[in-house]
């Protein structure tokens, strides 16, 4: 389809300006000559009216004095001498005549002169306009006074005519006249050029953006990106308007649709993402209550998919996960749904399916994964998945309790040997004491009820505070619930780091409100946050925006965190004590491998194991286990903590050892920050 020819809007005033001119020129063209008619007949009409009467009345003055007709004859001459320019004759009626007899050939003249016998009929003045000049004929009409001479004349009769040849050259123009017809043609055509200019803009420019206005209005009130302006218009400027807005809606349309695909499904796999499943599983779990019937859920984890990453990259790992998504999105039922719901696992769900019939789909997956070999650049790989099988209702009612039976079951099946497919069973008692943990935690996190607790870390010299220690604690009702109760299950499903979290920012805010003074605070880590790089190398940005000095914070560190990756995790210790953060060796004895960590980790703080401090007072091999790490920690230039100090007696054997600092129930309790 051929586009309009357009026009821009410069153009089209330039073009209505010049077209406006031509029309006012054309109109003033059209009627002058009508205009100048008109003027010169009502200026020759006061002209010659003026004339005839300064004739009429010097007449009169003669004929009064009692001149005769040669004398009055002479007048005349005297006045057309006078005014050249005027021909001027005085014709007299048929009583005149009558009465004093013909001046010349009075009734020949009026005889042949048709104006004339009108004007003697009528009384009434005529003006004649002519190429060269204006002929005007005045009617005299007789007087009061006039009838004392013409004795035969009544009241009113025309006794002569004043016949008056006035030339046009010869009109004097008023000023005003002149003035008031060049504004009224210049109001005119100003009228008719803003009329054109109103007509043109309000159709050519007003009209499409109104339309464009009231499209905008329509899509925000209904949210449809789908329309497009009509881009029909003449001037380019409204057409490239209309054609760049629908250029923007299409590409915020685009961007709108791959937000949306973006929110609801995975970028690498192009499966659903766990917000979109967990929609689906709300939607089921209300459909399920309503028609009475059952479901399942398979989850997967890949087995030790970590090592496929650290061995052949991160590149390679995406391409198992893709290659996995599209052989289990081609292994799966057509009713079925499925989702990558974490970094390497897995969930389907099954509509309307009962738990032995779950069960089948579950372990036929596990075969599809176990069974298969994926081609990669680096040749065939071959990987395994534990799988945890949930059913509704059976194993839970809610999507927040389906979602931790899920996990659990996972957890099982790895504690069965992996490449197993695990259900939740009445037997169950350690997988039923992480599950009813794993939600109380859960929920205490979402209701911030995990909170932090301080025990404080004092001098053994003198008792001041020198520090205090961050506890993890669940408020429930009047209870506070220590992190010994909940931790370990809380790391199998996975929220140890979510836990270091909540406690860290608690302890912040702590520090930021001036409640701790200046003493340090020591942070427990977990597995999963110690060996997590970003999260640890953030640590300081957080501290800078928290306001608080990196000195003031130390991390501890236990054998059993630190020992599966000793290597990344002396990376990790020396980067960020050279940011300033200090590290506190935690539980110090407490393993064979605890020595080794004060030849090759550089940290500030050794705390001595609390069982060897229990007993240090009745148990000389204790004293002397605290004596050497003692030693050996000075020796080091570190200090020395003692924990478990729970009576005055051990207390005084730390002084006299030359402990540095202790903790434990005898120098002071855990407290909430209110507390303090």
């Amino acid at each position: 389809m051929l586009k309009p020819t357009r026009i821009s809007i410069t153009r089209v005033v330039f073009l209505l300006s010049l077209a406006a001119t031509a029309l006012a020129f054309g109109v003033v063209v059209l009627i002058s000559g009508e205009v100048r008619e008109k003027s010169i007949r009502d200026l020759a009409r006061d002209e010659a009216h003026q004339t005839s009467t300064l004739v009429f009345e010097t007449l009169y003055s003669a004929m009064r004095k009692g001149w005769s007709k040669a004398e009055i004859t002479d007048v005349i001459i005297r006045l057309q001498t006078a005014l050249p320019d005027l021909t001027v004759d005085v014709i007299r009626g048929p009583a005149v005549i009558e009465q004093f007899g013909e001046m010349g050939s009075d009734l020949a003249v009026i005889r042949a002169d048709p104006l004339l016998q009108q004007v003697f009929a009528t009384g009434k003045e005529v003006l004649v306009p002519g190429q060269t000049g204006i002929r005007y004929l005045y009617p005299v009409k007789a007087k009061q006074e006039c009838l004392e001479c013409h004795t035969s004349a009544k009241l009113g009769d025309i006794n002569g005519v004043i016949d008056i040849i006035y030339p046009i050259h010869a009109l004097k123009v008023s000023l005003d006249y002149v003035l008031n017809s060049v504004l009224a043609y210049f109001f005119g055509i100003l009228l008719l050029l803003s009329a054109a200019l109103y007509w043109k803009l309000k159709l050519f420019v007003v009209r499409p953006i109104t339309k464009m206005v009231a499209l905008m209005q329509e899509i925000i009130l209904h949210t449809d990106l789908t329309r497009r302006v009509e881009s029909d218009g003449i001037i380019s400027e409204v057409a490239d308007l209309s054609e760049y807005f629908n250029k923007l809606l299409h590409t915020v349309e685009d961007y709108q649709n791959k937000l949306e695909d973006l929110s609801i499904r995975d970028p690498l796999t192009r499966l659903y993402n766990r917000r979109k499943f967990n929609e689906f599983l709300d939607h089921e779990i209300e459909r399920a209550k309503r028609h009475g019937h059952s479901f399942c859920i398979v989850q997967m984890d890949l087995d030790d998919f970590k090592n496929i990453n650290d061995t052949f990259g991160h590149p390679i790992g995406d391409l198992v996960l893709k290659e996995l998504a599209s052989v289990l999105l081609r292994d799966i039922r057509r009713t079925d749904l499925i989702a990558r719901v974490g970094a390497d696992e897995f969930a389907v769900l099954l509509p309307e399916t009962d738990p032995e019939e779950g069960a089948k789909v579950a372990e036929k997956l596990r075969q599809t994964v176990a069974e298969l070999v994926l081609s990669l650049p680096i040749g065939g790989v071959k990987i395994t998945a534990s799988i945890g099988l949930v059913s509704y209702p059976e194993n839970a009612e809610d999507l927040q309790r389906l979602a931790i039976a899920a996990d659990v079951a996972i957890y099982k099946a790895k504690r069965m040997g992996k490449n197993q497919v695990a259900v939740i069973g009445e037997s169950d008692d350690t997988t039923s004491i992480i599950f009813s943990q794993g939600e109380m935690v859960r929920s205490a996190l979402a209701e911030g009820r995990l909170v932090p607790f301080f025990q404080p870390i004092v001098g053994v010299a003198d008792g001041s505070v020198a520090a205090y220690e961050v506890l993890a604690r669940v408020i429930d009702g009047d209870k506070a619930i220590c992190a010994n109760d909940f931790i370990e299950s809380a790391e199998e499903l996975g929220l140890a780091g979510e836990i270091d979290d909540a406690v860290f920012d608690g302890a912040l805010a702590a520090m930021a409100a001036g409640v701790l003074g200046d003493a340090k605070v020591f942070v427990n880590l977990s597995a999963k946050s110690l060996t997590n790089r970003e999260r640890m190398l953030a640590i300081p940005g957080r501290l800078a925006a928290a306001g608080i000095a990196p000195g003031r914070i130390v991390l501890e560190i236990t054998e059993r965190e630190a020992l599966p990756h000793f290597g990344d995790v002396i990376t990790v210790v020396n980067e960020l004590r050279a940011q300033g953060l200090a590290f506190a060796l935690d539980d110090f004895g407490s393993g064979f491998s605890s020595f080794l960590y004060l030849k090759y980790i550089t940290v500030d703080y050794v705390k001595i194991e609390g069982s060897f401090v229990r007993q240090v007072v009745t148990d000389s091999r204790d004293r002397i286990m605290v004596e050497h790490i003692h030693s050996m920690a000075h020796s080091f230039g570190m200090v020395t903590i003692a924990e478990f100090v729970e009576d005055e007696a051990t207390l005084e054997l730390l002084r006299e050892m030359g402990i540095d600092l202790c903790q434990g129930y005898h120098v002071g309790m855990p407290r909430a920050v209110s507390a303090l």
